[in-house]
């Protein structure tokens, strides 16, 4: 077996040459129009490229994690990204939102643990994931991926903002039981299958930090 020796990721943002860029749409999210080019790795710059980007914004996403019980708490909720899907439109989830420029994120993952959950989340008890591109092949959306321990005693009920046409379902999961719906395929969304992915490779490593 050969290994390459070429340099992994050789090109930057210093890279692409942005033409111009234009709005297509304002509605609750956008879609934005950009014309670029961009160094080709056998030299030279490519043509130029039109293409459209959809504006969601960045967003937060919490497991909250029961290291006593071993459990995790899941949402489920509607989503109308699903109605097309063979799952169908109501997902299980973790609590997430979204948030502008000027909120720090894990603010906005706490915020959200408490009007989605009724959880109340320390910073201390926050561990950071990681954070991801959901689909950078035509979305800028970034995700912030957290997990956190929490006391999921007592917890349960309907949740979320009337206002924002929210209606969330809480539920308590053994982690294994996740773990087996995952492996089922009944946990289609990509935030979800990375965090429960993560915790099964990091459960160790994580129950000993928060102690």
């Amino acid at each position: 077996m050969t290994i390459t020796k070429e340099p992994l990721l050789r090109f930057n943002l210093a890279d692409v040459e942005i033409v111009e860029k234009s709005r297509k749409y304002q509605g609750f999210f956008a879609l934005d129009e950009y014309k670029f080019r961009h160094k080709l790795y056998g030299g030279g710059y490519s043509q130029v490229l039109t293409r459209e980007v959809f504006e969601r914004g960045d967003a937060v996403a919490l497991l909250p994690y029961d290291p006593v019980t071993d459990a995790v708490v899941l949402i489920e909720q509607f989503r109308s990204g699903a109605l097309a899907s063979q799952t169908g439109p109501w997902q299980l989830e973790l609590i997430a939102g979204m948030f502008s420029k000027n909120e720090a994120p894990l603010d906005v993952a706490i915020r959200e643990a408490k009007e989605e959950a009724n959880l109340d989340v320390v910073p201390e008890k926050v561990t950071k994931v990681m954070n991801y591109l959901s689909s950078s092949g035509g979305m800028s959306e970034c995700i912030h991926l957290y997990c956190a321990s929490v006391d999921s005693k007592n917890v349960n009920g309907v949740y979320g903002l009337v206002t924002e046409g929210e209606d969330i379902l809480v539920h308590v999961v053994a982690r294994k039981d996740a773990e087996k719906l995952l492996a089922e395929g009944k946990i289609p969304n990509a935030a979800t299958i990375i965090a429960l992915q993560w915790l099964a490779l990091n459960i160790d490593k994580l129950k000993a930090s928060w102690k």
